[in-house]
């Protein structure tokens, strides 16, 4: 068959986005790697058009949502840009309003696929402190019908998907292994247990479990310092749970070299949303040589393992429990305990999840 000719969409990407816009930017810079043409959609302040080495983007004006980010509502601007781009199928990153676009894919024989980044019953429940499952399983009982595809990135993900026939694909991430990489030369761990989060600060990704585990931790006498890199509207609370406690606010850090540096000085990365589908983070942290606590639960836990981790269950004692064995390790063998962490990431190189999923568009446009 011709060249494909790929529509990426995406909501919630914007100026302070983490994994959902790394991951998008990362699939379509190896789509268009790989000899396709490539159209970006995505929400903005404005309306705006660019071109460059990675294929074309659409900026569509949107109305600003929670903590920011914005979510197309214009949709006829959409479909005018898929009929002008003609593509030979479409990936969709969101599970709200951008649906319009497979609508309009099922009416022109267009291949498509849902890329499912969020585990959306256990993330809503967190957020509305409810049990909202009922509703999702009706939503994505609909949205199986609707996709000729759908991409999960972990077990745990594909959980949410079971009794919807809806047809699977499990396709793990990746991490750019160039960026975020290990110091030239691991040093030992100094006085202090220096500790980072980086995510973004709203409820569904609980960042007042690594807040709060900090803080037990310095009930308890550990010489800690946790440094939390990121925005969002829990920002106020996680700064009262904190007070009196070495933990530290840095707002946005942009660019990825940035984190990667925030990384390498660290002794080790908290990650512990159970709700978390992926988990970029973990990945970038691993690749940096830095080691990770993460709940004993949700996608994260299926990124570690041993020789690079410690996990415990999500409440603050326990993940400090985990914290003091992870540190008992980094003081025992630094060297040996980075590099672990190193090699587990190198199991997770972007090239493999971008030939799925070009094995998968390929696949969809050929049905279609």
């Amino acid at each position: 068959m011709s060249r494909l000719r790929i529509a990426q969409l995406a909501n919630f990407i914007g100026p302070t986005s983490g994994g959902l816009r790394r991951a998008v930017d990362q699939l379509g810079r190896g789509y268009v790697a790989a000899g396709c043409e490539r159209l970006l959609i995505v929400p903005g302040p404005r309306d705006g058009i660019s071109q460059g080495e990675d294929g074309v983007t659409l900026t569509v004006a949107s109305p600003a949502v929670s903590g920011g980010y914005r979510i197309v509502t214009a949709l006829p601007k959409v479909i005018q840009a898929l009929e002008r781009f003609r593509p030979t199928s479409v990936e969709v990153s969101d599970k709200w309003t951008l649906t319009a676009a497979a609508w309009w894919a099922r009416r022109r024989g267009v291949g498509s696929i849902l890329f499912s980044h969020e585990r959306l019953d256990d993330q809503a429940s967190l957020f509305l402190r409810h049990d909202v499952s009922w509703a999702v399983r009706r939503l994505n009982a609909g949205l199986a019908k609707l996709y000729d595809r759908v991409v999960v990135t972990t077990g745990y993900s594909a959980q949410e998907w079971s009794g919807s026939q809806a047809r699977l694909a499990q396709v793990a991430l990746g991490v750019d292994l160039e960026c975020f990489h290990p110091a030239a030369a691991v040093a030992a761990p100094g006085t202090t247990w220096n500790m980072v989060h980086v995510g973004r600060l709203s409820r569904e990704k609980s960042p007042h479990l690594a807040v709060a585990t900090a803080v037990e931790l310095d009930r308890r006498g550990c010489p800690i310092r946790l440094d939390v890199h990121g925005v969002g509207p829990q920002i106020d609370e996680l700064k009262s749970i904190a007070e009196g406690s070495p933990v530290f606010f840095h707002g946005y850090s942009d660019g990825r070299e940035a984190i990667s540096a925030v990384y390498r000085r660290a002794d080790l990365a908290l990650s512990v949303c159970p709700a978390e589908t992926f988990g970029l983070a973990v990945l970038e942290a691993l690749a940096c040589g830095t080691p990770v606590v993460t709940a004993d639960r949700g996608g994260a836990r299926e990124l570690v393992d041993g020789s690079c981790a410690e996990w415990a269950s999500p409440d603050p004692v326990f993940l400090a429990d985990a914290v003091e064995r992870l540190m008992a390790r980094r003081r025992a063998d630094p060297a040996g305990l980075a590099e672990a962490a190193r090699r587990r990431a190198e199991s997770y190189p972007w090239t493999e999840p971008v030939d799925r999923l070009l094995d998968l568009h390929a696949e969809v446009a050929v049905r279609a």
